[in-house]
């Protein structure tokens, strides 16, 4: 079995978010498993800054956007000796300064450049004579190459047999533009409508994507039922429902060769459940890296590493951090996003800097030091397809105090104080008040029930989320389409 992944980012190359921590791991767990795996995206400017050789494989691949005739040159690199990565080269599309678009929003062209990329990677195939079963699709991104698939090349003796796994990652972002798109992309007319991917008027890259794929998942079981309901399925709730029996929810892994306190070059001190001496250790080192005072050491450290969007709960994040402050704790804060909330989360640093740090921007060894160093972890996201860095944080002892939604929902225990059982600190309501009193059983447990703390962070660090059960679910999945 061969499969190749189509997503716009992978770690190390290019990263938005946990997507690219995904299309970097599981691949690995997949070619433990016997499965042939192979990687496309663009070449985004920011894949020169981490990788320096490319072999050239391919030039002048046709691509039509509405009239135009346009050419797409792909080279090729490796994420690991066994797992090849062809990247699909435009300049005007891709060498940018970010990937999708900067603070203020989304490139005005996104529509145009992953349409070029998902014709793109089909005109590899054929030119190329590329060899695959599976193509799996991740979010609205790459959601065309099923539609095109299905409609375009749905006779062509190259590509038809193919099948196809679309992947949703986060169904708040789904590739909707404005009408005339539709007539940039290429598709047959009857397409737009509600039973093709017209939305309201607009053209919906993901609808697209969902209802014709061979086959659908999100990143955990939760997050699977949510995306059914009215409240969490953003417009798509009624399509999702009609297409459920090709629909399941498989919980995201972690590549604990990265995440893990007991080798991670990036943090100060390494440390296991057996020997928690280095956390403190590491603990220093953060507090020394933010600037702020060293006797925060013996008090409640938190932390929070996110994109900063509405989605990630910084709405109700930000009444709480005063609150947090008075009651003589700290936190350090990492994201970048919109620019309203990185705005208003300096200007709370700049407030209480003896308490507050906030760093804007995205640094991974930075990211390593603050789940190292700190003593709780904030997830208060308003939905969460199934969150990475409450996992990362459960191996690092940092306790996460995370709203009860999607993976979240799926992967923290809420502490029960009584016998020092359960892994986290979960809220409901999606509110400042509920996130206070989350946080604040916390707190008050971190300080006045050391002991029952310490079997806390004992019950994080002995759970495994290791990617090796999600990749045996993947590959049931991939052999059930092929057997159609």
């Amino acid at each position: 079995m061969k499969v190749l992944f189509v997503t716009p980012e992978v770690f190390p190359l290019a990263k938005g978010g946990g997507l690219a921590d995904v299309c970097g791991s599981l691949p690995k767990a997949l070619t433990k498993l016997g499965v042939e795996v192979d990687i496309i995206l663009p070449f985004y400017r920011c894949v020169r800054n981490v990788q320096t050789e490319f072999n050239s494989i391919a030039e002048d691949l046709p691509v039509s956007l509405g009239w135009r005739q346009l050419r797409a040159d792909i080279y090729q690199t490796e994420l690991t000796p066994h797992i090849k990565v062809f990247l699909v080269a435009r300049d005007e599309f891709y060498d940018r300064s970010n990937i999708y678009g900067t603070n203020k929003g989304g490139y005005f062209d996104n529509g145009e450049r992953f349409a070029f990329f998902a014709q793109s990677v089909l005109a590899f195939i054929d030119k190329t004579g590329y060899k695959c079963d599976v193509l799996h699709c991740h979010d609205w991104q790459t959601a065309l190459v099923p539609v095109y698939l299905k409609t375009k090349y749905f006779y062509h003796p190259g590509l038809s047999a193919l099948k196809t796994v679309l992947t949703i990652h986060n169904l708040g972002y789904q590739g909707v533009f404005p009408a005339e798109v539709f007539g940039l992309i290429n598709l047959p007319s009857h397409l737009f409508s509600i039973e093709g991917l017209e939305f309201w008027g607009q053209v919906n890259f993901l609808k697209g994507g969902i209802i014709f794929a061979d086959f659908l998942t999100t990143v955990s079981p939760t997050y699977a039922k949510e995306i059914q309901t009215q409240e969490y399925g953003f417009g798509l709730d009624g399509v999702l429902r009609l297409y459920a029996h090709r629909l399941k929810g498989i919980l995201n892994g972690v590549d604990y060769s990265e995440w893990n306190p007991e080798t991670d070059p990036y943090i100060a001190a390494r440390y296991s459940k057996a020997d928690l001496s280095g956390k403190i250790v590491c603990k220093e080192d953060l507090i020394r890296l933010c600037g702020l005072p060293l006797d925060l050491v013996k008090r409640p450290l938190l932390g929070m590493v996110s994109r900063l969007v509405e989605q990630k709960g910084i709405e109700i994040l930000l009444p709480v951090i005063e609150k947090i402050a008075q009651k003589n704790a700290a936190v350090v804060i990492l994201g970048t996003g919109e620019k309203r909330y990185e705005d208003a989360l300096s200007q709370m640093a700049a407030r209480y800097p003896s308490q507050i740090c906030v760093k804007i921007g995205f640094d991974n060894k930075i990211a390593h030091k603050i789940i190292a160093g700190t003593d709780m972890f904030l997830m208060p996201s308003r939905y969460e397809s199934c969150g990475l860095t409450q996992l990362y944080s459960l191996r690092y002892g940092t306790i996460p105090i995370v709203r009860n939604t999607g993976g979240l929902a799926d992967t923290i225990t809420d502490a029960q104080l009584e016998g020092g059982k359960g892994t986290g600190f979960k809220f409901n309501a999606y509110s400042p008040d509920a996130f206070w009193e989350a946080i604040n059983r916390a707190i008050n447990c971190y300080e006045m029930e050391r002991t029952i703390w310490y079997e806390l962070m004992l019950n994080a660090m002995q759970c495994d989320f290791s990617w090796d059960k999600t990749a045996k679910e993947y590959v049931a999945i991939y052999e059930r389409i092929l057997k159609r």
